[in-house]
């Protein structure tokens, strides 16, 4: 049985993706047969059709990626199960993430019973399945890093982004005070996500801003803890999404551990599996709702991470597979 695919050989520019025919994965004992209705472009996975930064190498390959399908989010319904799983049954609508960061921008794809899949909140709808999970979960990581507690004053940078939009309702959920920059064209889309003020990144370096703030979370990785150390609390702590100039976010956790009271901390994601149980709990308690920019079909998925790239996106950009031609 075949499939189609978007394939990549080699790391380099989305004008390399080829939609091919490949072969159907086949389950495992431990696993299931997912018939993708959607997934997304995220970050992620511009990170692995380029191969970087290169550290991300050592474990998609060096010279080449090992595996060809990249693709992290995904939605759609289960249609065959293994023979010593009992998560799930046959036709259960779910939805999860792929820690492996691969797989997904198929038709198919098998993953694991016990990783980080649940069943679909009654109501959504497959791209928005499919839109929930990436950036929740490395926003969750960064909320995991830190002694959160209701009524910390924290500034979001990049509030607009899969990372950045998940965070603001996070915090808001949690009772954070929120300040998150964005364009000012969006001001009313982050207050409606939970911010109670918005900073115009445009016209304003968020960096000289005057109020201080117990924590500084850079959704976009686009700043450095040199410049917003003065943003900080004496005791407040930094992190961003990116590993900064230098790779200096990888070290400073250690070095600001001892000798400075304002730290900066990585996310390394963990637990992946509860981050997703974590945003449908949320999702159904009406605390949390993906933010879609633009939805591509597979077809034309190359285009999709042309956009993704561009740094432009709210949100999530969707990806819909078709299942009417081009399977046997």
């Amino acid at each position: 049985m075949m499939m189609k695919a978007s394939i990549s050989t080699q790391y380099g520019s989305p004008d390399l993706l080829q939609l091919l025919e490949v072969d159907k994965p086949i389950p495992k004992d431990q696993e299931v047969l997912i018939q993708v209705h959607a997934t997304t472009v995220n970050r992620t996975d511009c990170g692995n059709l380029r191969g970087s930064p290169f550290i991300v190498r050592f474990m998609t390959g060096l010279g080449a990626p090992k595996k060809i399908i990249i693709g992290s989010d995904f939605a759609g319904e289960v249609v065959e199960i293994g023979a010593s799983q009992s998560n799930f049954q046959v036709g259960d609508r779910v939805f999860g993430f792929q820690e492996s960061g691969y797989g997904a921008h198929a038709q198919y794809m098998t993953i694991a019973a016990d990783a980080a899949i649940a069943r679909i909140p009654e109501g959504l709808s497959y791209l928005d399945a499919a839109a929930c999970v990436e950036g929740a979960h490395y926003a969750i990581n960064f909320i995991n890093k830190v002694d959160l507690q209701a009524g910390d004053q924290v500034l979001v940078n990049g509030a607009t982004g899969a990372i950045g939009s998940a965070m603001v309702q996070l915090l808001s959920y949690y009772g954070a005070e929120i300040t998150a920059t964005c364009q000012a064209q969006q001001s009313d889309l982050v207050l409606s996500l939970g911010a109670k003020r918005t900073i115009d990144y445009n016209s304003v370096d968020f960096t000289q801003d005057k109020e201080r703030f117990d924590f500084v979370f850079d959704s976009v990785g686009k700043s450095h803890f040199s410049a917003c150390k003065p943003l900080l609390k004496p005791r407040g702590i930094y992190i961003s999404s990116e590993l900064g100039p230098g790779n200096e976010n990888v070290y400073l956790p250690l070095v600001t551990k001892f000798f400075s009271r304002q730290k900066t901390k990585f996310p390394f994601p963990v637990n992946a599996k509860g981050s997703v149980l974590l945003v449908k709990k949320l999702i159904e308690e009406g605390k949390f709702k993906p933010l879609i920019d633009r939805q591509f079909p597979l077809e034309q998925i190359s285009q999709a991470f042309h956009y993704v790239e561009a740094g432009q996106k709210l949100g999530n950009v969707a990806i819909s597979i078709d299942h009417q031609t081009g399977e046997n």
